[in-house]
């Protein structure tokens, strides 16, 4: 949240921190937490998928000896 608010949204959001039962400081500093967490979020749910790990030598050598030829 930009420190250079104009004095209506300084009022409002002294309104909800009032509300909320908070100095507007803290008001302030845990919206833009909360911000920051959102915006988190959405870019690990943006990351493609790990692929799966290879599995191992002797696993894929039982899976191959268990299919028929």
């Amino acid at each position: 949240m930009p420190r250079d608010m104009s004095e209506g949204q300084r009022a409002y959001e002294a309104k909800r921190a009032a509300r909320a039962g908070v100095s507007l400081e803290k008001w302030l500093a845990r919206k833009d937490r909360d911000r920051q967490q959102e915006v988190r979020a959405q870019e690990k749910a943006a990351k493609p998928p790990e692929r799966p790990k290879k599995r191992g030598l002797i696993s894929r050598l039982l899976d191959r000896a268990h299919k028929p030829l």
